[in-house]
């Protein structure tokens, strides 16, 4: 028996569709899926919840994550953490599987190996044909450095802790699971003999200019350091200083809706260092809204010629310094609290609400 994880958050239930379509016509049905919804809009979650219900190979988790930030290798370790099939394979939403698959990858396994695939690309006017797999004409191909669509042995993929939950945002946590399984030892592979998968064409699911979730404008490039740091220092376990794979108790998060303290700042700059460097880790036993707007003072004149002639002067960080730091906080220190994030980025305001 081989699970197989897809994530999900806001997609296109058409391409959703045709996702669990392909996996329905598996001329093998060894397998179980978990689909993990981490953090939809109501309106998705809902539309999500009335599709899988045409499919009995499906469990559904729901995370009531919205307002976070995306974290796949959390919402993947959710359903690892669950699994007791010997194999786990990792999967997109937005995959058209070959009709054999579960057949070539029951081939494929192996206890002591890990593969990772080759997949064709789909223009957007090929991803919008219904057809036979094999008719779908390829736009470009994976190479090895794609390193998502992963078959592991469960037992060696807990054994480093699943995926790695400080990558948020996009991109580095699948190359960094390949990273520390080398570097444990293990052998992993890249198949490329036949395409078994095929993605779908899709717009990039990043941050609108109007849009109020949370986004921070230098994670993946962060990300990108932090994979290059593991390789060089040898790391294999992670996640040592946070539980793995906890699931969102639905309870904890409909505490926000009712902070018990209030706390606002302007972006001066002391004020922000003093709340996220002291107070905030000083905040216990409470639900707390954050609210930090611009300072009506921050381009006074005055300021500026105090600053001048080498006076004491208030300095103040761009509301886009602020967003970046108050999400590096969270990642680092409280990624596994209950909270939701809303930053207004025309209007210069940043609303946080966190539990204790």
């Amino acid at each position: 028996m081989i699970t197989l994880v897809l994530t999900y958050r806001n997609r296109d239930l058409r391409i959703v569709k045709k996702c669990l379509d392909s996996l329905n016509q598996q001329s093998l049905h060894l397998f179980h899926v978990v689909l993990v919804d981490y953090g939809s809009e109501a309106v998705f979650a809902n539309n999500l919840k009335k599709l899988v219900k045409g499919y009995d190979f499906i469990q559904l988790i729901s995370c009531p994550v919205e307002g976070q930030l995306w974290n796949k290798s959390r919402a993947i370790n959710i359903a690892l953490q669950q699994c007791n099939s010997p194999y786990f394979f990792v999967a997109d939403i937005d995959m058209l599987f070959r009709k054999d698959f579960i057949a070539q990858l029951s081939q494929l396994k192996s206890l002591d190996e890990v593969i990772y695939f080759k997949v064709g690309f789909l223009s957007k006017k090929e991803s919008a044909k219904v057809c036979v797999f094999e008719t779908y004409k390829v736009k470009h191909y994976s190479t090895e450095e794609a390193t998502g669509m992963t078959l592991y042995p469960t037992d060696i993929l807990k054994r480093i802790n699943g995926y790695d939950e400080f990558y948020h945002g996009w991109g580095a946590e699948d190359t960094d699971v390949h990273v520390r399984l080398i570097n444990s030892g293990f052998k992993v592979r890249f198949y490329e003999l036949e395409v078994l998968m095929l993605h779908q064409w899709h717009q990039k699911a990043y941050r609108t200019k109007n849009s109020i979730a949370p986004f921070h404008n230098s994670l993946e490039k962060i990300n990108q350091c932090y994979l290059k740091q593991t390789r060089n220092l040898g790391i294999s376990k992670v996640n040592n200083n946070f539980g793995w794979g906890i699931s969102p108790e639905e309870n904890s998060y409909k505490t926000l809706a009712i902070p018990t303290h209030f706390f606002t700042l302007t972006n001066e700059k002391d004020e922000i260092d003093a709340f996220l460097k002291g107070s905030l880790f000083n905040s216990k036993d409470m639900v707390l809204q954050f609210t930090v707007t611009e300072s009506p003072f921050q381009k006074n004149f005055r300021n500026y010629i105090r600053k001048l002639i080498g006076k004491k002067f208030f300095e103040y960080y761009q509301i886009d310094e602020v967003n970046n730091e108050l999400l590096e906080t969270l990642i680092v220190n409280f990624r596994n609290h209950p909270y939701q994030y809303v930053y207004e980025q025309d209007k210069g305001i940043i609303v946080l609400k966190i539990k204790f």
